[in-house]
């Protein structure tokens, strides 16, 4: 018979009662139908006084309004429910993706309770603290084979805080000979850092980015590039943005500002579609709105990319923009660019980006012709495959990335490319990634 520890019994006790306690801490006061009135009025109230267009304002509220007296929301008692059908009822009225309704009572008590100096600075540094661990937004930075840059940027945050970061970015990018920035993965956020990074991009002259109509006060603004930046500029830094249909509000506009400018070249998948900039609002001691307040007009369109998104010049699926626009940089490059040197610069990654978007496959016929000695350099073929080894060095297998072009698995730095007469294998070039080559016959020592 299994004997059981007291002490066994009484941790066991203890965990149940820590989790029974843990629940009901977590438990969420149900919805009363007083509540629920209290929530749409106050929600009906917020976007008549400020939603930036106020008759579909009055139909969104006429909306909910009559959902709440036909009973449509009795039986709704979880918050989070009741959240999620009010914004899909704003939504079915509106087509705004921005419009949102949460259920957020730590939030707004947090906020409630910053009363003094101390809590304003206490909550700002909470606030900060979080935009630091995310690095404000500023996933990766980094230079890419053959000097292309890459930005993946997850939000635009405030300028006041993540202005430095941005400066940093843009400035490491700075050298490079195109620059690639990825919002795949960017909400949105700061009109402010829009015209922070987007400043980078062209010479000091002043370039209209964008004109904005607010409802609250009734009146227009612009937004101008910056006449000074910190740093160096890329005017003429071929400039290529990566979408996807979760790239949304700021990030459509960085984006749809620069394609109208005719500054990059946007790869990738429509966006959302958010083009009405706002804020949260709280509507009780619960719940938030999320009201936008105004509406882009770009001064080129004289529209904007609500409800629509911002088509890409090369629609790709995400997943393969940035193999996308990474070749089509390198290509862009090679073509520009005379220098035979710099030409084989770019063709380096270029090789390795073809190889691994579009493989090339040879019939082991072919791959048999090019199986030989080339000097101190040994090409065999075994078991459908081809490798090279020089002396008793290494052996590596052979991978083609063109009829006759050959990479090494495992060894980046250098390449083998096979010359013939006809249809004769007669030489075996090597290709190294600083552009030099060397050269061995077939069969000679």
């Amino acid at each position: 018979m299994k004997v059981i520890k007291k002490s066994t019994i009484v941790v066991v006790t203890l965990l149940m009662l820590f989790t029974a306690l843990l629940s009901a801490q977590q438990k969420v006061t149900p919805l009363t139908p007083k509540e629920q009135q209290t929530v749409v009025d106050s929600i009906s109230s917020k976007l008549n006084a400020n939603y930036v267009f106020p008759e579909i304002a009055a139909k969104m509220s006429s909306n909910i309004e009559s959902k709440l007296k036909k009973g449509n929301y009795k039986s709704i008692l979880d918050p989070q429910e009741f959240s999620s059908i009010l914004t899909a009822d704003l939504r079915a009225i509106s087509n705004d993706k921005h419009i949102r309704v949460t259920f957020s009572p730590d939030r707004i008590a947090e906020q409630q309770q910053t009363v003094t100096a101390e809590d304003s600075v206490a909550f700002l540094k909470r606030y900060v603290s979080n935009l630091k661990r995310n690095n404000f937004g500023f996933k990766e930075v980094k230079i890419m084979a053959g000097n292309v840059g890459y930005l993946d940027l997850r939000s635009f945050s405030n300028v006041e805080y993540a202005g430095e970061a941005a400066v940093a970015a843009m400035n490491f990018l700075s050298n490079a000979d195109a620059i690639i920035i990825d919002l795949r993965n960017n909400g949105g956020g700061s009109p402010a850092m829009i015209q922070l990074i987007t400043s980078y991009l062209f010479g000091s002259d002043p370039v209209h980015l964008n004109n904005f109509y607010w409802r609250p006060s009734d009146q227009n603004s612009q937004t101008w590039t910056l006449p000074h930046v910190y740093g160096t500029r890329s005017p003429e830094t071929p400039v290529y943005v990566l979408t996807s249909g979760s790239t949304f509000s700021a990030a459509e506009e960085f984006s749809y500002n620069l394609k109208h400018l005719e500054r990059a070249t946007l790869v990738g998948e429509t966006t959302g579609g958010g083009a009405h900039p706002g804020g949260s609002v709280v509507a009780t001691d619960r719940f938030m709105v999320w009201v936008p307040t105004g509406r882009a007009i770009n001064p080129i369109t004289n529209t904007n990319w609500e409800g629509t998104g911002v088509s890409p010049h090369i629609k790709t699926p995400a997943a393969d923009a940035l193999n996308i626009a990474y070749t089509e940089a390198l290509e862009s490059l090679m073509k520009n660019n005379k220098n035979e040197g710099l030409q084989a610069f770019y063709e380096w990654p270029l090789a390795e980006l073809r190889l691994k978007t579009n493989p090339v496959t040879l019939t082991p016929k072919t791959l048999k012709t090019f199986a030989g000695s080339y000097g101190p350099r040994m090409v065999t073929f075994e078991n459908d495959k081809l490798f090279y080894q020089r002396g008793s060095g290494t052996k590596y297998e052979l991978l083609p990335y063109s009829t006759h072009e050959f990479m090494l698995k495992g060894n980046d730095s250098f390449r083998i490319r096979f010359l013939s007469e006809g249809n004769t294998v007669t030489a075996l070039q090597g290709l190294y990634d600083n552009g030099r080559t060397d050269k061995n016959a077939k069969g000679k020592e």
